[in-house]
């Protein structure tokens, strides 16, 4: 029997919508204020959901102190970041920083660590209570 399970970590971190190769006039028309410098921050919330069998030792499908490490390591290890700053991926004239690129960041980073037992079922990233991307993987 497969279950899942959902761990939510949170990080701020602060981003900045800006094309380089666009004018300002033009960044400010298609962004707004998020186009501005120096960027503006979230309190971030990233939910993990894991599909996977109970492991009849633990009673559980996934070991939550290795889970929580991965997350601090690819996740919570951007609290405080300027993520066009600080994470080349999402460096200026590269992948904007949007809830949805974000969403794909963590899924792709996650998956490769994650025991073979286990399906990543989704990665939820949410800037606020108004506004979050979920990523499922590849279809």
């Amino acid at each position: 029997m497969a279950l899942l399970l959902t761990r939510t970590v949170t990080f701020r971190a602060m981003h900045r919508y800006y094309r380089p190769e666009w004018s300002a006039e033009e960044n400010q028309a298609r962004f707004g204020f998020t186009s501005e410098e120096p960027g503006h921050s979230h309190q971030y919330q990233c939910a993990v959901t894991l599909e996977g069998p109970i492991d009849p030792s633990s009673s559980m499908i996934v070991d939550l102190v290795e889970l929580d490490r991965i997350l601090s390591e690819e996740v919570t290890v951007l609290d405080g970041a300027h993520l066009n700053e600080d994470v080349p991926h999402f460096g200026y004239g590269r992948t904007l920083p949007t809830c949805e690129a974000l969403a794909l960041f963590f899924y792709e980073r996650i998956l490769r660590r994650l025991p073979p037992a286990l399906r990543l079922e989704r990665v939820r990233v949410a800037e606020d209570a108004t506004l979050h991307a979920e990523y499922t993987g590849p279809r």
